[in-house]
Order: structure tokens, then sequence, then C-alpha cells
């Protein structure tokens, strides 16, 4: 990692494009572990909304993401990539669930099938 002071220095004068993503938060303790969330649907509407993931480790230790603040598209058969946060790093995942939500109050709810899923750590990439 950089010093948080120094990484325009660093970034900045690299001649290709760059794309920088910090582990940081809001919130106090201020670091956060992402995780790229791929996943495909099989619903044969489209369906818009928020996707919040729980992730469970072996000792029962369970962790909820950040709630992503824009919306997400799923159609069927469609692949869609959803950057979601975690205050708290889990090793050894032995569950993962997901909540659909799309923040109506009215009218009926509606669920995501899904396809397929994975869930890839960002932080550690081995995993």
């Amino acid at each position: 990692g950089y010093s948080a002071d120094r990484w325009k220095k660093l970034l900045i004068p690299m001649s290709s494009p760059t794309k920088a993503y910090f582990d940081t938060s809001d919130q106090d303790p201020f670091c956060m572990y992402n995780y790229l969330l791929d996943i495909t649907t099989w619903n044969k509407s489209i369906r818009r909304g928020f996707i919040k993931v729980k992730i469970t480790d072996r000792d029962g230790n369970t962790v909820e993401s950040a709630i992503n603040s824009e919306a997400s598209t799923f159609q069927q058969y469609k692949r869609v990539k959803i950057l979601t946060g975690f205050y708290q790093d889990l090793d050894k995942i032995s569950k993962i669930s997901l909540t659909f939500s799309t923040k109506t109050l009215i009218g009926p709810k509606h669920k995501l099938r899904i396809l397929q899923m994975k869930l890839k750590s960002l932080n550690n990439p081995e995993r």
C-alpha cells in the first residue's frame, strides 16, 4: 500500500490510464474489504434493484455488505458484476446469501432467480 498523502505522486505520472481502488470506508475502523460479485440471472422479465451480500465463515462469524448506491439491471442469462464491500474480512467462507430489494414500499415483491454466482475477493485474489 501507499501512504494516503502520496498516492497521486505515484499513480498520476503513469503514461496509461490508471484506476485506483482504495480499501477505505466512511465509518470507523475505515478499512473496507472489497469483493466482486458476478451473477447470471434466470428471470424471464427484467428486474432492477439492489443486492446485499451476507457471508459466513466456518466458525459461524457473519458479515453483511454495505449496500451499493446504484441499482443494477438484471436480464435473463446476462452477467452482472457488482462491487461490494465489507467492514470485516472473513477467511474460509462457508456460506453466501443474497438479498434482492427494489427499495419500493408499494407493489409486488419480486424474486431474483440466480443461475450462476461467483464471489471473488479483490483484497485477497488467491482466495
